[in-house]
Protein backbone atom coordinates (compact mmCIF):
# COMPACT_ATOMS: atom_id res chain seq x y z
CA UNK A 1 0.00 0.00 0.00
CA UNK A 2 1.55 3.40 -0.92
CA UNK A 3 0.76 6.87 0.35
CA UNK A 4 2.01 9.89 -1.61
CA UNK A 5 1.34 13.91 -1.99
CA UNK A 6 0.99 14.03 -5.89
CA UNK A 7 1.32 17.74 -6.23
CA UNK A 8 0.84 20.70 -5.07
CA UNK A 9 0.93 24.38 -6.67
CA UNK A 10 4.17 26.45 -6.99
CA UNK A 11 4.81 28.94 -4.11
CA UNK A 12 2.75 32.44 -4.55
CA UNK A 13 0.12 30.91 -6.92
CA UNK A 14 -2.94 32.29 -6.54
CA UNK A 15 -4.29 28.83 -6.15
CA UNK A 16 -3.68 26.38 -3.74
CA UNK A 17 -4.26 22.89 -4.30
CA UNK A 18 -2.47 19.06 -3.02
CA UNK A 19 -3.61 15.61 -3.88
CA UNK A 20 -2.83 11.93 -2.28
CA UNK A 21 -3.97 8.64 -3.83
CA UNK A 22 -3.85 5.71 -1.50
CA UNK A 23 -3.02 2.42 -3.64
CA UNK A 24 -4.06 -1.14 -2.72
CA UNK A 25 -6.82 -0.94 0.14
CA UNK A 26 -9.18 -4.46 0.96
CA UNK A 27 -12.11 -2.69 1.28
CA UNK A 28 -14.61 -3.85 4.45
CA UNK A 29 -17.61 -5.72 3.75
CA UNK A 30 -19.96 -3.66 1.45
CA UNK A 31 -17.19 -1.55 -0.19
CA UNK A 32 -17.53 2.48 -0.74
CA UNK A 33 -20.69 3.75 -1.84
CA UNK A 34 -19.79 5.99 -5.33
CA UNK A 35 -22.62 8.49 -7.36
CA UNK A 36 -21.91 6.68 -10.37
CA UNK A 37 -22.38 2.77 -9.91
CA UNK A 38 -23.23 2.55 -6.35
CA UNK A 39 -21.24 0.58 -4.08
CA UNK A 40 -17.80 -1.18 -5.12
CA UNK A 41 -15.82 -3.50 -3.16
CA UNK A 42 -12.44 -5.52 -3.44
CA UNK A 43 -9.02 -3.94 -3.99
CA UNK A 44 -9.19 -0.11 -4.31
CA UNK A 45 -7.29 3.13 -4.73
CA UNK A 46 -8.74 6.01 -3.23
CA UNK A 47 -7.81 9.64 -4.43
CA UNK A 48 -8.67 12.95 -3.01
CA UNK A 49 -7.92 16.40 -4.42
CA UNK A 50 -7.93 19.51 -2.37
CA UNK A 51 -8.98 22.75 -4.57
CA UNK A 52 -10.78 25.61 -4.00
CA UNK A 53 -11.61 24.88 -0.55
CA UNK A 54 -13.17 21.30 -0.98
CA UNK A 55 -12.13 18.28 -0.86
CA UNK A 56 -13.21 15.57 -3.52
CA UNK A 57 -12.74 11.92 -3.12
CA UNK A 58 -12.61 9.84 -5.71
CA UNK A 59 -12.32 5.93 -5.85
CA UNK A 60 -11.33 2.88 -8.30
CA UNK A 61 -10.66 -0.52 -8.62
CA UNK A 62 -6.67 -0.31 -8.24
CA UNK A 63 -5.29 -0.52 -11.98
CA UNK A 64 -8.55 0.69 -13.50
CA UNK A 65 -8.73 3.66 -15.69
CA UNK A 66 -12.20 4.38 -14.46
CA UNK A 67 -12.41 7.27 -11.13
CA UNK A 68 -15.59 7.08 -9.65
CA UNK A 69 -17.09 10.08 -6.83
CA UNK A 70 -17.66 8.70 -3.27
CA UNK A 71 -20.95 9.06 -2.38
CA UNK A 72 -20.92 12.28 -0.40
CA UNK A 73 -18.40 14.01 -2.04
CA UNK A 74 -16.85 17.02 -2.02
CA UNK A 75 -16.24 18.46 1.53
CA UNK A 76 -15.55 21.47 2.78
CA UNK A 77 -11.86 21.49 3.47
CA UNK A 78 -10.58 25.11 4.35
CA UNK A 79 -7.02 23.78 4.36
CA UNK A 80 -4.67 21.47 3.21
CA UNK A 81 -4.11 19.90 6.38
CA UNK A 82 -7.57 19.26 6.56
CA UNK A 83 -8.38 18.01 3.30
CA UNK A 84 -5.45 15.26 4.28
CA UNK A 85 -7.37 14.23 7.32
CA UNK A 86 -10.42 13.74 5.09
CA UNK A 87 -8.29 11.85 2.60
CA UNK A 88 -6.98 9.28 5.61
CA UNK A 89 -10.62 9.28 7.07
CA UNK A 90 -11.98 7.87 3.65
CA UNK A 91 -9.49 5.78 3.76
CA UNK A 92 -10.22 3.97 6.97
CA UNK A 93 -13.63 4.03 6.13
CA UNK A 94 -13.28 2.03 2.89
CA UNK A 95 -11.12 -0.57 4.92
CA UNK A 96 -14.22 -0.83 7.20
CA UNK A 97 -16.71 -0.82 4.60
CA UNK A 98 -20.51 -1.00 5.12
CA UNK A 99 -20.91 1.30 2.31
CA UNK A 100 -18.45 4.01 3.29
CA UNK A 101 -19.18 7.29 2.28
CA UNK A 102 -17.49 10.86 2.39
CA UNK A 103 -16.95 12.62 6.08
CA UNK A 104 -19.93 15.16 6.21
CA UNK A 105 -17.53 16.99 7.69
CA UNK A 106 -13.73 17.10 8.10
CA UNK A 107 -12.49 14.83 10.97
CA UNK A 108 -11.19 16.79 14.32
Amino acid sequence: MSDEQQGQSPVGSAVSWATWTTQGILSGRGGVLTKEIGAISGDLTVHTMWIDGEARCTVQYSGALDWFTVQGSPVPAEDESTARNIHQSMVNAVKAGGGAQAPEQAPH
